[in-house]
């Protein structure tokens, strides 16, 4: 019964983090969508952050399943793109928590977590291996640092060109997710990152923004 709660908790958690974030969503929230008392949701996550950990965790392992379906690829840049389609899928679909990135109190929860930063780790640990393979395999560029490369994959669970794209009503979500997958990919294997067009496109970048 305990169990059946949490899990009908973070559901719900995940859900409205993937929809509002976390800075809208409220404990009473939550708690009236489960359909409990907030007294009583406090029992088994005793903070926001908290719930926010949980959801992380719950994305962490569905995770794993991933890994599974990508073992019989032998190809590192395939297993690559299975794994960033599956993330980019729930981001469309509404089911990706989009938490803050400069918020002391949760990252601080996050990093307390267990299970978050075991999960983290597995993830970037499987990850890293495959771009290191895949640099090797001459299919990522090897001028680009793999820590780069897998933070620009990290990226596209939160991109918000694929909600751009889905709300002109052009294309479809696979369609959606072809496209940033094609230019995420072009970006990784066949742009130029010699020193000097890397300082002429950040030069240029500057000049747009000012």
């Amino acid at each position: 019964m305990l169990l059946a709660r949490e899990d009908a908790i973070i559901r719900s958690v995940n859900l409205m983090l993937a929809q509002k974030g976390f800075d809208a969503m409220t404990v009473d929230e939550v708690a009236a969508d489960v359909g409990i008392a907030k007294a009583s949701l406090y029992k088994h996550f005793p903070s926001k952050e908290d719930l926010a950990a949980a959801a992380m965790v719950f994305v962490m392992r569905r995770v794993s399943g991933i890994w599974m379906n990508c073992q019989h690829r032998p190809h590192r840049l395939k297993k690559i793109k299975q794994v960033v389609i599956w993330v980019m899928s729930l981001k469309l679909a509404g089911e990706m928590p989009s938490l803050p990135s400069q918020n002391s109190s949760l990252r601080t929860t996050l990093m307390n977590n267990k299970d978050y930063m075991d999960g983290l780790m597995d993830v970037s640990d499987r990850l890293g291996a495959w771009i290191e393979a895949a640099q090797a395999q001459g299919d990522i560029s090897s001028k680009l640092p793999a820590i780069a490369v897998l933070y620009t994959l990290y990226a596209r669970a939160c991109d918000p060109v694929l909600e751009f794209l889905k709300m002109g009503d052009l294309y479809n979500d696979d369609q959606v997710i072809d496209l940033v997958m094609a230019t995420c990919l072009m970006a990784l294997t066949h742009v130029d990152w010699s020193k000097e067009r890397c300082i002429a496109r950040i030069n240029a970048i500057i000049l747009i923004a000012v």
